[in-house]
């Protein structure tokens, strides 16, 4: 396989590390080589949180160099517009899901909120595939990464990876009724 780079981005409390790692796993599973990174330290504090997951044979480190992802995911709409910007190359892909958790510059009135046509504005001048997300009848928001998941999985997004990959991979992360709910909501959004 090539070496194909996926960056995740959100805010803290969004479930970036469960989504990286599901498809951290679903790739082993499917049989690639993988390297992967995260930063947790202001995920408490609703900061930034990214991933990067790189895949491929010849891939020796787990960051992936600024506009060189085929694959951005965004939890977030501000943090979608960043990680398109800074990090996905042009032609590349954009699943993000359609909420916004105002960072503090558009709490504050200094920055102006990013809107849809910003964001899918700003991804046709690249020629970038933008995927939005928006599944308003969720019983819990912190399963938007799951929906998410969803779409990466039904538009075939990550080549190899195939139901029972994720499947596999969630039932390794997830029990019970997280695990019944998660399962539920990736097979009906899927």
């Amino acid at each position: 396989m090539q070496p194909f780079n996926i960056y995740l981005c959100g805010v803290g409390g969004q479930g970036i590390g469960l989504l990286c790692e599901i498809l951290l796993r679903a790739a082993d599973y499917a049989g690639y080589t993988a390297k992967a990174v995260d930063t947790h330290g202001l995920a408490q504090r609703g900061g930034i949180v990214i991933s990067h997951i790189r895949l491929g044979e010849t891939v020796y480190t787990p960051l992936i160099p600024e506009r060189a992802a085929d694959l951005v995911v965004g939890l977030e709409r501000h943090e979608a517009l960043r990680g398109a910007q800074v990090m996905l190359r042009d032609g590349g892909t954009l699943v993000y899901y359609d909420t916004v958790l105002q960072p503090l510059g558009v709490r504050l009135g200094t920055d102006a909120e990013t809107s849809v046509a910003d964001l899918e504005g700003a991804c046709g001048r690249r020629n970038i595939t933008v995927h939005r997300v928006v599944q308003p009848d969720l019983v819990d928001p912190r399963m938007q990464n799951i929906a998410v998941l969803a779409c990466i999985h039904r538009q075939g997004l990550v080549p190899g990876l195939a139901t029972d990959h994720f499947h596999r991979a969630m039932d390794d992360l997830l029990a019970g009724p997280m695990l019944a709910a998660n399962a539920q909501l990736f097979q009906e959004a899927g």
